[in-house]
């Protein structure tokens, strides 16, 4: 079993900061990659970061320049850290990850956690 748990959300005001954090444990042989993606009320989930075991990053359009992804690799964690936030990017955040597990070695599985809310005042 693999778990995925998110911690950092919050109320904070707009032009604020905030980080979140997700660590993985579990059975896990490797992690390949891991990412954000957040889901306001009513909207589809998107994607905000991604970054790869190589530190290869990738974000949404709406939040470049702003986030920042890292990863600590022996800690299997990643971080979100959130600066200039506004109130569109109030949602639920989770994090991803695509895991190899002791189990199942040869094909890395997409797992998620519970997600972590951010509520961003005007």
């Amino acid at each position: 079993q693999v778990q995925l748990v998110e911690s950092g959300g919050g109320l904070v005001q707009a032009g604020g900061s905030l980080r979140l954090s997700c660590a993985a444990s579990g059975s896990i042989f490797s992690i390949n990659a891991m990412g954000w993606y957040r889901q306001a009320p009513g909207k589809q989930r998107d994607l905000v970061a991604h970054i790869t075991n190589g530190g290869i990053t990738n974000y949404g359009d709406s939040v470049k320049g702003r986030f920042t992804i890292s990863r600590d690799a022996a800690k299997n964690t990643v971080y979100l850290q959130m600066n200039s936030l506004k109130p569109e990017d109030t949602a639920v955040y989770y994090c991803t990850a695509a895991i190899r597990t002791t189990v199942a070695v040869i094909v890395a599985g997409d797992y998620w956690g519970k997600g972590t809310l951010v509520t961003v005042s005007s």
